[in-house]
């Protein structure tokens, strides 16, 4: 009863957006935030802009200004502005309405505790006043929120930068239920793709199976120059929380450092198991070969100064800390989780692969890697060509220059 209450008035007081037939929306949780998504997006934004008025809409603003440089010619927009404090009548509703939980994401999705009935409010009242154009959403509970509310003059694209099997309980039954209701389902892997395609046309809800399609992520330009083969550097990054597995990495570093005291591990990213990653290098006594580094502002740089990049992920959707890695020829030992490692890495060929979650295996990859010069070069001169080849944002671009176009000519959306 609340929320309909609220979405009512959201709709009395909303002010249609009219868009050009070539407007294209890319809605964001955080387009100012750190995080991969925000960085790939950013990537095929700055394709879509050269032939497409393309704006990013943020359902809140929580820094002062964008982490990642904003293409030219890409609008922002922020639905929640918590930069700004809050004044006179809508001041009020947001002090309200922030205080109660959403009721429109599932609350087993990431971004729940950051949203709130307010934004709720903000998103549904934003995407009932789009008139015409493409919505590409960029994480499920954006997915869902477009699949429930976009008009039907919306084509909408729910973009997928996880996995379907890693999404549990409430979240992947409102996935199965509400998707069948967008226009396309874009998967960064033809696996995860498949995945759908399989569970998607099973559901009695979906008036029709959406497209379908894999699009990776492009490689984005970087700074700095190749990956230093003479450098005693394993690097790493990624979000310091258990999806990035950092306490398997400190395990396996445990006994890489033993045989090789005069190597040093580096790990960028900032999150909420700092502390916890701090307590596990002074018992495990690494405090002389480890670093946790914070967030990198320049990861090409960075990249430049290492010869060995460690992915220790329990699961991924494309990693692309493993593209951008590979592009500077950095020689990769990377764990087999669902999904993208094994899309990307040929084992033996441009980096090495071993059983997920084993650290004990991990270790012996990278130890292989620092003990066989040869191996560590010719690996790391094929990464750079498989990086090249597969990821490049021209080939890329395409992809969803493809895609726009099969659905401009499909007309598949209904009410």
């Amino acid at each position: 009863m609340l929320l309909t209450a609220c979405l009512r008035l959201a709709d009395r007081r909303r002010k249609p957006v009219r868009p050009p037939s070539q407007r294209t929306v890319i809605l964001l949780h955080h387009a100012y935030g750190t995080g991969g998504t925000v960085r790939t997006v950013l990537t095929y934004a700055r394709h879509l802009a050269a032939q497409r008025d393309v704006e990013l809409v943020s359902v809140v603003r929580e820094r002062q200004s964008s982490f990642f440089t904003i293409p030219d010619g890409v609008g922002v927009t922020f639905l929640d502005d918590r930069m700004e404090p809050p004044r006179g009548l809508r001041g009020a509703a947001r002090r309200h309405l922030s205080r109660v939980p959403s009721l429109l994401v599932p609350q087993n999705e990431p971004s729940y505790k950051r949203c709130s009935l307010w934004t709720d409010v903000l998103l549904v009242r934003y995407l009932r006043s789009l008139q015409g154009g493409v919505l590409i959403t960029t994480r499920p509970s954006l997915n869902l929120a477009a699949a429930m509310c976009a008009p039907a003059g919306v084509v909408t694209i729910g973009q997928e930068h996880m996995n379907l099997g890693t999404h549990r309980g409430a979240l992947r039954a409102q996935i199965l239920r509400w998707y069948g209701r967008l226009d396309a389902v874009v998967t960064l892997t033809p696996s995860d793709m498949e995945g759908y395609r399989c569970a998607l046309p099973k559901q009695i809800h979906a008036p029709h199976a959406p497209h379908l399609d894999f699009i990776p992520n492009a490689l984005p330009a970087l700074k700095g120059g190749p990956a230093d083969q003479r450098a005693k550097t394993v690097m790493a990054a990624g979000r310091l929380v258990k999806q990035k597995g950092f306490d398997l990495l400190l395990a396996a570093w445990q006994e890489v450092a033993a045989a090789h005291p005069d190597w040093t591990l580096r790990i960028y990213g900032t999150g909420r198991l700092q502390t916890r990653l701090e307590t596990q290098i002074r018992e495990l006594g690494l405090a002389t070969t480890v670093s946790l580094m914070g967030a990198a502002g320049d990861i090409g740089t960075e990249m430049s100064k290492a010869s060995i990049l460690a992915l220790s992920s329990r699961y991924e959707g494309l990693p692309m800390i493993l593209i951008e890695g590979m592009s500077k020829g950095l020689a990769v030992a990377a764990f087999d989780c669902p999904t993208g490692p094994r899309e990307i890495i040929t084992d033996g060929a441009d980096g090495l692969l071993v059983e997920p979650e084993n650290a004990a295996a991990l270790a012996g990859a990278i130890g292989r890697l620092i003990e066989d010069d040869d191996l560590r070069r010719r690996l790391g001169a094929q990464a750079v060509l498989t990086a090249a080849a597969r990821y490049d944002l021209t080939g890329i671009g395409a992809r969803w220059d493809a895609l726009f176009d099969e659905l401009a000519t499909a007309g598949r959306r209904t009410p």
